[in-house]
């Protein structure tokens, strides 16, 4: 039996044309250069064009310091580009954006708050309705498994469960994308698949768009609609390799030829770099 199409696209437009027509995250010709402290100017980031479709899963791959962290942290805000235009829905990004969460591989949750109170941290500070929101932070946490928690500190949970809470705090605020830097990096083996299945589910259930920086070529294949592939400095995109498998995935799904052959594809594409292992 033959297994699906894996053939992949090379584009310096990460955008596929269903996207292109309808994103809701449109990054063009983007740029980053910064100077070391002895003067020498760094390229970081070189002519990166992406599109985000409302509602898709998109992961990035590339090896330690091409710039998949800066490319997140220009998309949220809090650094700005050298050259070239971002935009979301539409209108430009100057700033940091009500309209987006963001996850770390850290969840950074205040260990002196709740895990409650930690999930409404965003509200409180977008100053929205914080007594309107309690409810809607409880259903999330029961969403993730979380229910009955809610009164807990952090250092009461293990990894996998402050994670969870990270997530929820990333969605409270009903953010149109939900940007995640290797949340699940310092996790062990076994907590760290769980954790794909779960955000899986949570992705099924919310319909979020995710861009999502990874350095598993496993996770970013199990998890997303396409992948994108950045160069060595200055990151470039150098792929981009579209998933073709139905959802929602399992972890069998891992054991399949089809699995196989397309972590085969990504990895060359990395040109056998180090974001190759799981």
């Amino acid at each position: 039996m033959n297994g699906p199409d894996l053939k992949s696209t090379m584009s310096s437009n990460a955008g596929s044309q269903s996207a292109a027509s309808a994103a809701l995250l449109s990054v063009r010709a983007l740029e980053k250069r910064y100077r070391t402290k002895s003067g020498e100017e760094v390229q970081a980031l070189k002519q990166i064009n992406v599109d985000l479709a409302d509602g898709e899963f998109v992961s990035v791959l590339g090896p330690s310091g091409c710039g998949k962290t800066t490319l997140l942290k220009i998309i949220v805000g809090i650094v700005p580009p050298s050259a070239g235009t971002l935009s979301l829905r539409g209108a430009p990004i100057s700033g940091p954006q009500a309209g987006m969460g963001v996850v770390f591989q850290s969840s950074v949750l205040l260990p002196w708050w709740t895990v409650l109170e930690n999930v409404l941290l965003p509200i409180r500070v977008l100053k929205l309705d914080l007594a309107a929101n309690r409810k809607k932070a409880r259903d999330l946490l029961a969403l993730v498994g979380l229910k009955g928690f809610e009164n807990s500190y952090p250092g009461e949970l293990s990894g996998g469960m402050q994670q969870r809470a990270a997530i929820v705090r990333g969605l409270i605020h009903d953010p149109g994308i939900l940007l995640m830097d290797e949340p699940f990096g310092a996790l062990d083996a076994m907590t760290r698949e769980r954790m794909n299945v779960e955000l899986q589910r949570i992705w099924l259930s919310t319909a979020k768009t995710v861009f999502f920086i990874t350095h598993s070529v496993s996770e970013a294949v199990f998890l997303s609609d396409r992948v994108l592939v950045l160069s060595a400095r200055p990151g470039t995109l150098v792929d981009e390799i579209k998933v073709p498998f139905p959802r929602p995935r399992n972890i069998d799904l891992m054991s399949t030829a089809e699995f196989g052959d397309l972590t085969r594809r990504l990895r060359g594409a990395l040109g056998g770099g180090e974001a190759t292992h799981d």
